[in-house]
């Protein structure tokens, strides 16, 4: 006996009741839903190992990437839907059918297929076309390309230059006449009373 509490007798054995049929049915279907639930789980696992290998198989494309460069963020997402990420954008996702690789771009339109094969040395080409069209899109925006700028922006400098002096005036014309207005508003309010 501790702190005051007595011990109960041990309850007698229960007699093996044989279970109801609803209850077998019940036992049975929570089987086959673990099973289901451990084909889905062993399918995912599928899935994340051959992520994986592209994974090494892309190593030597982004060791030849210079460390500076922080385009890519190369990563294995593990969720719902395994994903191996090559940038913020781009990710490589198995197919239906779990066998086939599908090289996917998220853009503002939607998503789009840039490659889909069953063979790793395809989409590791697929992804290295990708690699190389971000890195020269990179060195165009750094070199300060003159046109670039400004076609993106559809006008020239001149143009801009003379935007602004009229948004300037525009401004301050702006201000002078709500002073003008201001100031008549006063005088009327003032002759009323």
């Amino acid at each position: 006996m501790i702190w005051g509490r007595k011990n109960k007798p041990a309850a007698p054995a229960a007699e093996a009741v044989p279970p109801t049929p609803l209850k077998a049915a019940i036992h049975q279907a929570r089987l086959e839903a673990a099973e289901r639930t451990g084909v889905v789980v062993d399918l995912r696992d599928a899935e994340v190992a051959r992520l994986e290998l592209l994974n090494e198989a892309l190593d030597p494309l982004f060791a030849d990437v210079p460390a500076e460069i922080d385009l890519f963020d190369r990563g294995l997402s593990r969720g719902d839907t395994p994903r191996l990420w090559i940038d913020p954008v781009a990710h490589v996702a198995m197919g239906r059918d779990k066998r086939s690789y599908r090289f996917l771009l998220d853009n503002r339109f939607g998503r789009r297929v840039l490659a889909e094969s069953h063979e790793i040395p395809e989409i590791v080409k697929a992804v290295t076309d990708y690699a190389a069209r971000r890195l020269v899109e990179r060195e165009r925006a750094l070199e300060g390309d003159s046109e670039l700028m400004p076609r993106a922006a559809g006008r020239d400098p001149a143009t801009a230059r003379r935007r602004r002096r009229g948004n300037i005036g525009a401004l301050l014309l702006g201000f002078v006449l709500g002073a003008v207005t201001l100031a008549v508003a006063a005088f009327v309010f003032a002759s009323l009373f």
